[in-house]
């Protein structure tokens, strides 16, 4: 007679989750546009008053209505999360299935006008079927791509519930007034705001499912679909090859720790194609371990894996937007626990290649295990440049708020390219100083370093990581002020951000992503 499994040995199933809408192009107006529920059109900020944009002129003429004059009733200025909405209960002359017309804002039309136009429209046609929208046709080089972004990750949703989703996305975009030399941005575009999604998706995920070894065997689903290739590395293989910061933080875990490598090569590599490492903070959960953190602080700490959940995410979108040059993504991943054979305070770890340090702090977990995976990038991969991305310190949400992300570089042309690349994406950076005067607040008396120096902490945290560089051309992009969203708004849903994944895809999916560098 077989017995039922323990309840906590049973594995939980992600229920069905939503998917971002579909995108399709086509040169006709919207009001030629057959089976659409809903018609968008763009409405600019003008000197004497709003503008109307493309398409607006025939929409008005078929139902008979002054658009303008409804957008004076409503008092609209076209500022950019406007929305005015005139109902067409009966349909129209030429599609029976028309129930809506909105005016959406789109301001002065710049690129991040186009991202947060697309993510209004998308929580205005939520449960819709489809909709057919002229926004981007204002000016498709400026803004199709920063439009079908903020549509996408508009409609982001994640739940776990017994019952299905209260919303979904609405299940198709049809962008109007294009041609088919557009189809090439649009797929760029969902492929960015795809990893995104993703990113998302991943720090969403509860950690009784999101332990090591599932996050190890995602990333294998993820590299077969991807084409990329995968090695990850178990406990054992860890600890015989002196990964000792990953074995330490992971070691009371009852899931053992993991380190993921994804490599991406491009289409026309040869061997002169240099080699880029991100490297991603992938701790599963984090208690503090015994220098435990308050309950509050624990509740958001499923999602203390967002610099892994980009960096899979970045990986698996690198062939969709072109990327040039190799990159290898490597996430070393622990649950940071509590538990009888948990890291001490004054325990001595070793990491790869053999730097020392003294864990003065066990909830400073997460740069020992981005030590290891810096170390072995250095030693075993000649890359050109090396980048991190980790939700690492309270201190650079002190900072910062919860709307720029922190940069720590050792090139200033490194850092020129990601602070660049943050603000086309609607992702922004703001450097901080590799202070060389904070170095003795890392020093330890046994160790080579400490790694819990201290304030300023987001700095000596940065300062810890450099050591691990061996000169290679470094930025840390510590994003513990940016990862979680504080409530709803455009591109941003309450909760986890997947901050990161944007400016990296834009970064690398650049003509010449190391160029400044000396190689």
């Amino acid at each position: 007679m077989s017995s039922a499994p323990h309840p906590s040995r049973v594995s939980p199933q992600v229920p069905s989750q939503v998917s971002p809408p579909e995108f399709a192009v086509t040169a006709s107006g919207p009001h030629a546009v057959t089976g659409v529920e809903v018609i968008a059109l763009p409405v600019l900020t003008g000197a004497d008053g709003p503008l109307l944009g493309p398409g607006a002129a025939d929409v008005g003429d078929l139902l008979g209505v002054d658009l303008l004059a409804v957008l004076e009733a409503d008092r609209a200025t076209g500022k950019v999360g406007q929305v005015t909405a005139l109902p067409v209960p009966l349909g129209s002359p030429q599609d029976a299935d028309l129930r809506q017309v909105l005016l959406v804002g789109l301001g002065e039309a710049s690129a991040t006008d186009f991202r947060r136009a697309g993510a209004t429209l998308a929580r205005a046609v939520q449960d819709r079927s489809v909709v057919a929208t002229t926004i981007p046709a204002v000016e498709p080089s400026v803004g199709l791509e920063p439009f079908v972004v903020g549509a996408v990750l508009g409609s982001f949703g994640f739940a776990w519930r017994s019952a299905p989703p209260e919303h979904v996305p609405v299940q198709r975009v049809v962008l109007a007034e294009l041609d088919d030399a557009d189809r090439p941005a649009v797929a760029r575009a969902v492929a960015v705001g795809g990893a995104s999604w993703r990113a998302r998706t991943l720090a969403s995920l509860p950690s009784n499912l999101k332990n090591p070894p599932w996050l190890a065997e995602h990333a294998a689903s993820l590299a077969a679909d991807a084409g990329l290739e995968v090695r990850v590395w178990d406990e054992a293989e860890l600890a015989a090859g002196g990964f000792g910061g990953i074995v330490g933080v992971g070691q009371a875990s009852a899931t053992p720790p993991r380190l993921i490598r994804l490599d991406y090569t491009p289409r026309k590599a040869s061997r002169r194609t240099p080699t880029v490492v991100l490297v991603g903070k992938g701790i599963t959960f984090d208690t503090g371990g015994l220098s435990i953190k308050p309950g509050e602080a624990m509740v958001n700490m499923k999602r203390d894996m967002t610099g892994g959940g980009v960096v899979m995410s970045v990986l698996a979108a690198l062939a969709d937007v072109g990327c040039p040059v190799r990159v290898v993504g490597l996430v070393p991943a622990a649950e940071n626990a509590v538990g009888g054979n948990a890291l001490r305070p004054g325990d001595v770890l070793r990491h790869y290649g053999g730097r020392t340090t003294e864990v003065t702090n066990t909830d400073a977990e997460g740069r020992l295990v981005m030590a290891d995976a810096i170390a072995y990038a250095v030693a075993e991969l000649s890359p050109a440049a090396v980048v991190d991305v980790a939700t690492l310190t309270g201190a650079i949400k002190v900072a910062l708020g919860q709307q720029v992300g922190g940069l720590f570089a050792s090139s200033d042309a490194l850092a020129a390219t990601l602070l660049a690349s943050g603000e086309r994406s609607g992702e922004p950076l703001w450097r901080f100083p590799l202070a060389a005067a904070y170095e003795e607040k890392i020093a330890s008396r046994v160790a080579d370093a400490d790694n819990a120096g201290g304030g300023p902490g987001a700095i000596t945290a940065a300062l810890f990581l450099q050591h691990f560089t061996g000169g290679v051309p470094w930025a840390h992009l510590d994003i513990a002020s940016v990862g979680d969203a504080p409530a709803d708004g455009y591109e941003w849903s309450k909760g986890p951000t997947g901050f990161g994944a944007r400016l990296l895809l834009d970064w690398l999916g650049s003509d010449d992503p190391l160029a400044g560098l000396a190689r």
